[in-house]
């Protein structure tokens, strides 16, 4: 039996791993890549396998770099069964359609953008003068109304002067088809997903429905196990509950582990300063006449931030100042914290449900649904917060909100979770920290999206402790005071340095560890 590592492997996103039996083939997760748009484009339409060899999908969890290739996999020929906790399965269907969407959307900007360029510099060179109106005349040719693009007519054209057309990945009907694959499980019950071969999920504390999971096969007379981190979450953190440290007897001796690695050389600040330094961001900004923009994943950290931002209020610890959450599929996402009580800690039942209390909801937090309701909140001068997706900045309603707020030194560019390599989220976060540093003297440095070049003049700021990865240390933690015994670690989802530092970590606390390569497979 082997796995084969074929995403997330020396870098984060991409999560897919594919254990071969003599009967099956399983594969564990099946994500984006997310990072320079041609780059990553060519990787996610790029499938190592062929689907229908498939016997089944595990999923580890809903966030894109995990599920976010299933619809590929179930429009290619995939005749199996994607298998997932219940809250995962339930929030995959906002979480996959809303990909779609964003997917669509943003190759129709993008389409729309280099063919009114086009058209501009075909008016400039036939000598006629660009003036404002030709330039609303072209604008108007490729719109129906003030938000909505003329799509025909924008492909007609784009077909017409053969320029580059951008695809979406996949579409919004493609999407709805792959929800159909999907089985939702109960934690702690073995499942059946293949001939001798079983899994079990266990809480993983990352986000709502997260699991690791234990494989076993029975292959020539031979049980063996093999455990599947995915991502590891934190402990002592609010909303749910810890990674699981107690697994059940037939599941605590792996043959292989395969371990995530995100912070697998990093440690975090300490949980309890999250609140003072979110206060201290939100009243300096505030004192600047300048608003807050907060990039963030719809599931698990906007719930997050609201959850403290509503302790912020309550206590009076900041200018209640509006607070929008620029994201119907976080609202959406919220309904589905709701709908699995069953996850959530002790604090959070003793704190909210049992007094009847909504810890997502207060009086100066609003939820923005409609394009025309995000196009006004986009060029509101008064101070505000928003939280828009997506968290790494790569597409959605936020990259609107940057280009309207990202030239403004009163405003607040605040980075709240993990930004990989290659993504625009990085190098504003990499960017506006040197300026920081530097003490913002001379120009600010650059960004460009969306077609343009803007200058980085927000206020950059990360926020560390809200992450929902481990770090170093609660990833020792969960190995040592867990019940495990591992024979191998397999270290993925890290960047290269990362990973392999974390292997270091681990070969001196006398584990056997190692970083695979993209493709290689290991014999089990």
């Amino acid at each position: 039996m082997n796995v084969t590592f074929y995403g997330a492997v020396r870098e984060v996103t991409g999560s897919m791993h594919l254990i071969s039996s003599q009967q099956d083939r399983v594969l564990l997760d099946c994500g984006m890549f997310q990072g320079r748009r041609k780059e990553s484009d060519r990787k996610n339409r790029t499938l190592p396998f062929d689907p229908e060899m498939l016997t089944t999908v595990v999923l580890s969890h809903g966030h894109i770099d995990h599920s976010g290739r299933i619809p590929l996999l179930t429009k290619h020929r995939f005749n199996g069964h994607v298998v997932c906790t219940r809250a995962t399965k339930d929030a995959s269907q906002f979480l996959l359609l809303d990909s779609a969407h964003i997917q669509e959307s943003d190759a129709q900007y993008l389409n729309y953008k280099t063919l009114r360029s086009n058209l501009y510099n075909l008016r400039a060179s036939r000598g006629a003068k660009l003036t404002k109106r030709k330039m609303n005349e072209i604008k108007k040719l490729l719109k129906k109304d003030r938000h909505a693009l003329n799509t025909e007519v924008i492909n007609k054209l784009i077909s017409k002067y053969r320029l580059e057309y951008i695809e979406p990945l996949y579409t919004v009907e493609d999407a709805e088809h792959a929800l159909d694959f999907f089985e939702g499980y109960p934690y702690r019950e073995p499942i059946t997903i293949g001939r001798n071969m079983t899994c079990t999920f266990y809480e993983a504390g990352h986000i709502l429905g997260s699991a690791m999971c234990v494989v076993n096969v029975v292959e020539n007379g031979r049980s063996m196990n093999i455990g599947y981190t995915g991502d590891i979450g934190r402990f002592d953190r609010p909303i749910i509950k810890d990674p699981n440290i107690n697994f059940s007897e037939k599941d605590r001796d792996l043959d292989l582990l395969i371990m995530e690695s995100t912070y697998g050389t990093r440690h975090h600040g300490p949980v309890d300063d999250l609140n003072d330094r979110l206060k201290q961001i939100i009243r300096e900004t505030v004192e600047r006449g300048g608003s807050i923009v907060i990039p963030a994943f719809a599931f698990g950290r906007t719930q997050e931030i609201v959850y403290i931002l509503h302790e912020l209020y309550d206590n009076g610890d900041v200018p209640k100042i509006p607070v929008y959450v620029d994201s119907p599929l976080a609202m959406k996402l919220t309904r589905v914290f709701g709908e699995h009580p069953e996850v959530y800690d002790r604090e959070t039942h003793e704190t909210f449900l049992e007094n009847h209390k909504n810890p997502f909801s207060f009086g100066r937090l609003r939820f923005v649904e409609t394009v025309e309701e995000s196009m006004a909140l986009m060029q509101e001068k008064k101070p505000h917060i928003v939280i828009a997706s997506s968290g790494m900045c790569e597409a959605g309603r936020v990259l609107h909100h940057l280009r309207y707020k990202i030239h403004n030194p009163k405003n607040t560019i605040l980075i709240v979770g993990y930004m990989a390599q290659n993504t625009l989220g990085r190098r504003i976060r990499d960017l506006g920290w040197e300026y920081e540093k530097a003490g913002r003297v001379g120009a600010p440095p650059e960004v460009r999206f969306l077609n343009k070049t803007y200058p980085l003049a927000a206020h950059v700021v990360r926020l560390r402790g809200f992450s929902a990865h481990a770090d170093q240390t609660e990833m020792l933690r969960f190995l040592k005071s867990s019940n495990l015994n591992a024979k191998r670690i397999a270290v993925v989802h890290g960047e290269e340095n990362e990973s392999e530092g974390f292997v270091e970590k681990l070969r001196a606390e006398g584990y056997e560890a190692f970083v695979p390569h993209m493709g290689e497979p290991v014999q089990i």
